[in-house]
Parts: structure tokens; C-alpha cells; sequence
């Protein structure tokens, strides 16, 4: 094997490899945020809400979790402009992995609802709590604490990781950049091993600020990997 490694190639653009990973990780945060609260108020809905409402619920997490994240983008990237709507390749990976994140959420959250004892809920009833302030100060801080562990690994392993499959629409997230850069010069090895650094690093970094967050704000203690 007479390969030669020149990774002096990579140093020489790691500008615009940063502005990839610091993309990969907005993409993260945002597709997180916005999955959330889509999740709180699905797991809202199949627990309290009326069975038309928890009916469309299950509907839109089973449809989304049985078909790949990549289909639904490609659905909004390609399929959507074919009835005249069209977004930036961005939006549709953003709302993508959004409405993803927010199918998968729901179970998650469903599950630290179920977990919930029902003398905390009798006594917010009893203190004339409604449905929105049971949730917001009884429930919410409750699941917090018990899931925490669960939501911290979702963020890193599907959104941090998962944003990578925005390279085949064109997005120059992490992966993105590397493979427009090694097209030009070929160095697919050297470029990709950094780029494999470069995930690790950001889920150090994901992993430490999860864990600081969970202690502090709901005092759990939470691991780092």
C-alpha cells in the first residue's frame, strides 16, 4: 500500500469545515427544540385529549416513525415542488427532522406521563389546576427527572448524527462540506477521518452540556456518554 495521508490539504480549509459542524449543530438544536414541543403536546393529546385528537396523534407517530427520516426529506424536497411548493434545502431538512424528532418525542414524553404518580395529579386537581398547569408544573418537572437520561441520548444519536443526511439535498452541514472539499482534491480519507473527529468532538461537547443542563435545572445527574 503506497498511499500517502496529506491531511496538511484539510488543515488548509478547516474555516469552512467549522461553519459545517457549527450548522450540524444548530440544525441539532433547533430540529430538538421545535420536536419538543411538538412532542409535549402529542404526549398531551394521547393522554388527556378526545380520541379524535389522539387518533391523529397515532396516525402522524406511527406513519413517521415507520418510514426513514431521508424519505420524509426527500418527500419535502423533491415531492412538495411538484405542487408548487418550495422551500430551501434547508427548511426542508430543519422541518424534516423536526417533524421527525416530534413523532418520536411523543413516545418518549408519553412515557414519562404514564410515569407520573396519580396523587401529585389528584392534588393539582384538588388545588384547581388546570390541564396546562397540571402539565407545566407537575408533570413536565416530573418527566424531566425521569427521562432526562432518554431525551439527552435522542438529541446526540438522531439529531447531532442524523443531520448528516442533509449532504444529499445539498445542505453544507459537517458532512456536506467535507464532501464538497474532497471533490476537488480527492482526499476522501483524509478528510472524512476529521470529519469523524470532528462528530466525536461535538457529541463530547453535546454530551457535557446535556449533562450540566439536566444538574442544574432539574437536578439530575446524568451522564457523559
Amino acid at each position: 500500500m503506497n498511499y500517502r495521508f496529506q491531511f496538511g490539504v484539510v488543515w488548509e480549509n478547516m474555516p469552512q469545515l467549522l461553519e459545517g459542524a457549527w450548522l450540524t449543530f444548530q440544525l441539532g438544536v433547533f430540529a430538538f427544540a421545535g420536536g419538543a414541543v411538538i412532542g409535549l403536546l402529542g404526549a398531551t393529546i394521547k393522554t388527556y385529549g378526545p380520541w379524535p385528537l389522539r387518533m391523529l396523534v397515532d396516525g402522524y407517530v406511527v406513519f413517521i416513525t415507520n418510514t426513514p427520516a431521508l424519505i420524509q426529506i426527500y418527500f419535502l424536497y423533491f415531492g412538495l415542488p411538484e405542487v408548487g411548493v418550495r422551500w430551501s434545502n434547508e427548511a426542508c431538512l430543519l422541518i424534516g427532522l423536526t417533524m421527525n424528532a416530534g413523532a418520536y418525542l411523543t413516545l418518549i414524553l408519553r412515557a414519562g406521563f404514564l410515569s407520573v404518580r396519580l396523587p401529585e395529579i389528584e392534588a393539582g386537581q384538588t388545588l384547581g389546576m388546570s390541564l396546562i398547569q397540571q402539565v407545566r408544573y407537575i408533570i413536565v418537572p416530573h418527566i424531566a427527572k425521569s427521562i432526562y437520561p432518554a431525551l439527552a441520548n435522542f438529541f446526540i444519536v438522531v439529531l447531532v448524527m442524523g443531520t448528516s443526511v442533509g449532504a444529499l439535498i445539498g445542505v453544507d452541514e459537517l458532512t456536506g462540506q467535507a464532501i464538497n472539499l474532497s471533490t476537488v482534491n480527492y482526499r476522501w480519507l483524509e478528510y472524512f477521518t476529521v470529519v469523524a473527529g470532528m462528530y466525536v468532538v461535538l457529541t463530547f461537547i453535546a454530551s457535557i452540556g446535556l449533562a450540566l443542563l439536566g444538574r442544574w435545572a432539574f437536578r439530575v445527574k446524568a451522564r457523559i456518554f
